[in-house]
């Protein structure tokens, strides 16, 4: 265990930086806590948290200058992984035939600084899917393979967050390279560092810092434990798997139905939903043809569209194959829930669905006489 002073961020962001590495972490932008490239360790968003309600979110001032005392915000990792727009190939037509050539450009070798252990979870999760089959996602990998992960265990959970109940925190689970603990004190803020792999204890070694005190050691665990019994949620089924398996038929669904605008928020800002579809275009000439991934959406009806029509034309049956498929069957697919507990699809869901809410009303109707 290694303690770091606050004035060691700087060191620890130019060393990542004078490794080669594109440094992405929180900072402040547009009326919210974002992820983006840092240009410095002072673009960290200092002494701000956030108020978080369903279909609600506010940034507010802190009367300390805690760098990682907010809850998720509007963006996960995934962008920055499994990237929204990817060309698969090009091609230009010759004088006998085509001429085809993949999009291939060398990754950038990411520094994520402040993972979150929901997000870290969900990174995993990704990784099962795009990486752990036969089929492999290339441009996620390329990203994935060099990106070194800096967690921060959370000791300040929001009103939306429920990663107790799915697991997932609030101590970072396997996956960091170090995993960083935030401790206040007169409003100035100090780190405890884990070492995780061993190119994370490479970078501490480089900052040369100070062992850690037991008594400092003992605080940083204290604390995260007792953000476990600070929830702004719970996911209330003991078995979600089996719950949604016994609800397709609940009464539940039209009501949500009543509620949902299928705009895909929810998938959009989930850090695990990773459906794609694949578009080609070509110039007015015919002579140039491009193939591209893009993110689609469960709730779009196209997603499902086949000869003859949409499978799941209805709002209730959109809702439905989500929920189902992320907190059920996704167990059947990948071994794991698909939900790390972030409460982003309640956050940023325009009319303030509440994922913990249905399941619990699921679970109240299944157990009704």
């Amino acid at each position: 265990m290694k303690a770091m002073e606050l004035t060691d961020l700087g060191p620890l962001f130019e060393a990542l930086h004078g490794a080669g590495r594109t440094v992405v972490g929180p900072t402040v932008r547009d009326g919210a806590i974002v992820l983006a490239e840092l240009s410095s360790a002072d673009d960290l968003p200092h002494g701000w948290g956030v108020e978080l309600e369903p279909g609600g979110y506010r940034l507010r001032r802190r009367s300390d200058r805690a760098a990682f005392a907010h809850s998720a915000g509007p963006q996960s990792w995934k962008p920055f992984l499994h990237r929204p727009r990817v060309k698969l190939w090009e091609a230009d037509r010759t004088g006998d035939g085509f001429q085809i050539a993949t999009d291939s450009p060398d990754p950038p070798r990411y520094a994520f600084l402040g993972v979150r252990p929901c997000d870290l979870r969900a990174i995993a999760i990704q990784d099962r899917v795009l990486m752990g089959g036969r089929h492999t996602d290339p441009s996620y990998a390329g990203r994935r393979e060099g990106a070194l992960i800096i967690a921060v265990n959370c000791t300040e959970p929001g009103e939306t967050c429920f990663c107790v109940s799915m697991g997932t925190g609030p101590q970072a689970g396997p996956g960091y390279d170090i995993a960083l603990t935030e401790l206040l004190d007169d409003g100035d803020p100090r780190y405890i560092a884990e070492i995780g792999t061993e190119a994370g204890a490479a970078v501490l070694a480089d900052l040369d810092a100070a062992a850690a005190r037991p008594a400092d050691v003992d605080r940083a665990r204290a604390e995260v434990t007792a953000a476990a019994g600070r929830m702004g949620r719970e996911m209330p089924a003991p078995d979600l798997r089996d719950l949604m398996a016994g609800s397709l038929g609940s009464a539940r669904w039209d009501d949500v139905a009543q509620r949902c605008l299928t705009c895909g928020n929810c998938t959009m800002v989930c850090p695990t939903c990773f459906c794609t579809r694949v578009t080609d275009t070509t110039d007015l000439t015919g002579d140039h043809a491009e193939r591209w991934q893009l993110w689609d959406s469960c709730f779009d009806p196209d997603y499902s569209l086949l000869h003859g029509g949409a499978v799941r034309s209805s709002a209730k049956s959109r809702y439905r194959q989500w929920l189902t498929h992320k907190l059920g069957t996704w167990h059947d697919q990948f071994g794991s829930s698909g939900c790390v507990g972030c409460g982003r699809c309640i956050v940023w869901c325009p009319v303030g669905i509440d994922i913990t809410a249905e399941v619990d009303a699921l679970q109240a109707e299944a157990d009704s006489p």
